[in-house]
């Protein structure tokens, strides 16, 4: 079912989401025409994942341009309507990178936006399958074939945070279609459970063996020696193999460490941002402090306390054993880095 799974899908006349805020339970989608739909849908995590997210800024310059016919705005109006889309989500660098590409077509007109953004979904598909090898690949190279294989992964990189396929998650169903994989431990995930409710869900659609844990349980599992090796995403790469994920991530990396077990970033070129020197220079984007201090509504926390809420965190690359990418894996952590080899 994941494998024909598309989070953002061009129907015609706009963007068809999944709601990513109603899986497991309800499988509905967000109709997006406007640029105010489709900014809230970002920043609501209607659409999330890297990727993802920069697929559907690659058609919001599209929706963009068909709003501003409809309501007769200049040029400059749709061209700032494009940047409040570029601009709803500040870590992730692909929704940068892509709607920075399709623009390179917008005084062509509407056809030639919309064939950009197409090739920007298609391209993204084709990359994460190509990852999906190299990461099964290099894995199995370097943990072995004598036993199938027991994977943590943190948050979401399947089908839904991507254009399609997967990213680390796409070099888990590449080792379960190959008969080496155990089983998957899939970290539940903050602020939205991202882990618990859509990872699983989608390991649940390809038959895939998993556990969901808290992410406090992370390091443990590590450290107990039931875990072979960890493969996450990435919202943004530095040039020097600095990779922001989903906070929580640099704990378990930590942990992978110290067990002596390979850390993987699987990621497409587009979320390396050689303009990016290190991890110190990305943003990281804060979010509500209520999704810390109350559960469903209901305040958990003293009234007087505050609330900290990054939404990501940042992995040395000294700790990234392997980045993958559509054009092979850099062993980041002895010394191929981003900035050198990915230019």
């Amino acid at each position: 079912m994941s494998q024909e799974l598309r989070a953002v899908e061009w129907t015609g006349t706009g963007l068809a989401l999944i709601d990513q805020t109603a899986l497991p339970h309800r499988t509905v989608t967000v109709d997006v025409h406007d640029v105010d739909t489709l900014v809230d849908a970002i920043q609501r995590l209607v659409v999330r994942g890297a990727p993802a997210i920069g697929a559907a800024g690659a058609y919001g310059v599209a929706i963009a341009l068909m709003e501003g016919e409809r309501e007769g705005w200049t040029a400059d109006e749709i061209r700032k309507a494009v940047a409040r889309v570029r601009e709803a989500r500040p870590t992730a660098v692909n929704l940068m990178v892509c709607v920075d590409r399709v623009m390179t077509r917008f005084d062509e007109g509407l056809d030639a936006v919309l064939a950009e953004a197409a090739a920007v979904q298609h391209e993204d598909v084709e990359a994460n399958r190509a990852m999906g090898a190299f990461g099964a690949d290099w894995l199995l190279e370097r943990v072995g074939t004598d036993r199938p294989l027991r994977i943590l992964t943190h948050c979401n990189t399947g089908a839904l945070a991507t254009a399609g396929w997967g990213t680390a998650l796409g070099v888990i169903r590449e080792l379960h279609a190959r008969g080496h994989l155990e089983v998957v431990y899939a970290d539940e995930t903050r602020p939205l459970l991202q882990g618990s409710r859509l990872t699983a869900w989608e390991l649940v659609q390809e038959g895939i063996p998993h556990f969901v844990q808290a992410d406090g349980a992370a390091a443990g599992t590590i450290l107990r020696g039931e875990v072979d090796a960890a493969i996450v995403g990435a919202d943004r790469i530095a040039a020097n193999g600095d990779t922001a994920n989903k906070v929580g991530t640099v704990g378990v990396a930590l942990a992978c460490a110290d067990a002596g077990i390979p850390f993987l970033v699987a990621a497409p070129t587009t979320t390396v941002d050689l303009s990016t020197p290190d991890g110190a220079a990305i943003h990281i984007e804060l979010r509500g402090e209520d999704e810390v201090l109350e559960w469903a509504g209901v305040r958990t926390a003293p009234a007087e306390s505050r609330g900290h809420n990054p939404a990501f965190d940042v992995t040395p690359g000294r700790l990234v054993t392997g980045l993958v990418t559509e054009r092979g894996v850099l062993e980041v952590s002895t010394g191929e880095l981003p900035g050198d080899r990915l230019r």
